[in-house]
């Protein structure tokens, strides 16, 4: 190695060493890492960890090694402004050759042998080769770890904070308790989290959280219905008389068209206003007793529903009927606008376009009119023009 070789290869060796200086601070000054030093860990977060500090104590020794000779080859390029072949030599053997010996590692006795470790030696390269794998080593456990907890443990302080919600609530609305055991799994899902997040199953947090969720949206409702339920039961009895209404104008409806048009037994109107008004007057008034709102909320809202289903039934009803009268007067106009063509091109008074032309006016003017052979008479007659026509 040449003297400017030697003083190139010190310049980058010595930056070199700053930045992994610089990395190994950082990497232990980082927050999880400094988290991880002062946790009593468990579980695989324990196994993962322990790892990385092992790892660690690598890089260390390495870094310690491959800085040792970093300051001897300073030491050697310090005797002389120009060093002589002497120098050279050892400047090159140092900075090129495998001149980094690491401290022998403290292995666990499982581990050890009692024949003396190997001496060979690492060149620098290989000493920053193996320090960068340990490197990454310790900062992917880290990312794991971090991963885990970041994943975890907001989810379980909103647990916490949605399970004092719905304690407060069960307490106000005078409604049983929360099934036992969930403030006891919540407890050991945060102390499993803390202490060993990478042995926590996403899939335990995820029941918990289904059944408050669950449990605190029931008792929302219920809470939501206490502040209205005055209104809202007063609400339903006024839908119930738009359903009696409904209802009997379907009826009479059914009953002035099934005079008119042909009518199948599920064309019937629904009659359905009487049972639904007892089961609102079932319900209890807004001056009963406090307690049991949930089961107020689920039995309201029941009410609410069937309610709203059966006046929609019966508007749709009254207005299906409507359209097979308006189908029957459009089948009725068609005929007649097909007749008036038929005159036009000469074949009114044809015997068979003729036939088909009563056919279809005695089924349309007959009552009850049956729809469906009425407007296959219609097309057959249609036809029978455009084919004469031809």
């Amino acid at each position: 190695m040449s003297r400017e070789g030697a003083d190139h290869a010190l310049r980058q060796r010595g930056e070199e060493r700053d930045r992994i200086s610089g990395d190994l601070l950082d990497l232990e000054s980082h927050t999880t890492f400094q988290l991880l030093k002062s946790t009593a860990l468990r579980g695989r977060t324990l196994i993962v960890w322990t790892a990385a500090q092992q790892a660690v104590t690598t890089l260390w020794a390495l870094y310690d090694a491959y800085r040792g000779v970093l300051r001897q080859a300073e030491e050697v390029r310090a005797r002389r402004a120009r060093p002589g072949p002497a120098e050279l030599e050892e400047l090159t053997a140092l900075l090129a050759g495998p001149s980094v010996r690491p401290a022998p590692e403290n292995l666990p006795v499982e581990r050890r042998s009692l024949r003396p470790p190997p001496t060979q030696g690492l060149t620098l390269d290989e000493t920053v080769a193996r320090m960068d794998e340990a490197f990454r080593a310790t900062a992917d456990a880290l990312r794991e770890i971090d991963a885990a907890w970041t994943a975890f443990l907001p989810p379980l302080e909103s647990a916490a904070t949605r399970l004092g919600e719905i304690t407060r609530l069960t307490a106000e609305l005078g409604e049983p308790p929360l099934a036992p055991g969930h403030e006891e799994e919540l407890a050991r899902l945060r102390s499993t989290a803390a202490a060993d997040p990478l042995g926590l199953s996403p899939a335990d947090l995820d029941r918990l959280g289904a059944t408050l969720d669950s449990r605190l949206a029931e008792l929302s409702r219920a809470d939501a219905l206490r502040q209205s339920y005055g209104p809202r039961h007063s609400t339903l009895i006024q839908l119930l008389e738009q359903v009696r209404t409904a209802e009997a104008e379907a009826r009479r409806t059914h009953a002035a068209v099934s005079v008119k048009i042909l009518l199948p037994p599920s064309t019937r109107p629904l009659t359905v206003a009487d049972r639904l008004a007892a089961d609102a007057a079932a319900l209890p008034g807004a001056d009963a007793p406090a307690g049991g709102w949930v089961e107020r909320a689920r039995r309201l809202s029941g009410a609410e529903r069937a309610a709203r289903e059966a006046l929609t039934r019966a508007r749709t009803t009254t207005s299906a009927l409507l359209g097979l009268m308006a189908r029957r007067d459009e089948l009725r106009g068609r005929l007649l606008a097909v007749q008036s063509k038929a005159v036009r091109v000469g074949l009114a008074e044809d015997p068979e376009t003729a036939r088909r032309f009563t056919r279809a006016r005695e089924l349309l003017w007959t009552a009850p009119c049956d729809l469906n052979q009425a407007a296959e008479a219609v097309e057959n007659y249609q036809d029978a023009i455009q084919r004469g026509r031809r």
